[in-house]
């Protein structure tokens, strides 16, 4: 069975820098575009960043961008989260999302991970 698993969240003080994780595990047949969202509390889940199959391209919401950095390594099916600069308001759980064929035979289904807390202390 194909889950996203994430790691590397924690607390960190405004300013620095935290690298959370993301792994597909369940031998995916393929892995498409990786992304990352995150959820304050009362508040919905909004879009961080994205990345196409290959890396090439990414996307980043203006409020993340410049400070953020997603990236991916295709041999081992993650995704993973540069922040630097952080910010009190880039507290969150922060989710990752992957769009998986789990086997030749199925569909392409879009996969969330359990989520990660992310607290940035001022």
């Amino acid at each position: 069975q194909v889950q996203l698993v994430e790691s590397g969240g924690g607390l960190v003080q405004a300013g620095g820098s935290l690298r959370p994780s993301c792994s597909a595990f369940g031998r995916p047949f393929r892995v498409f575009a990786m992304g990352w969202f995150r959820q304050a509390p009362g508040k919905e889940r909004e879009f961080v960043a994205r990345i196409c199959p290959s890396g090439i391209y990414t996307d980043y919401s203006d409020s993340v961008k410049g400070r953020f950095t997603i990236s991916r390594d295709n041999t081992k099916n993650m995704v993973y989260l540069q922040m630097n600069s952080l910010k009190p308001e880039d507290t969150a759980v922060y989710y990752c999302n992957a769009e998986i064929i789990r086997s030749s035979w199925s569909p392409l289904y879009d996969y969330w991970g359990q989520g990660t807390q992310v607290t940035v202390s001022s």
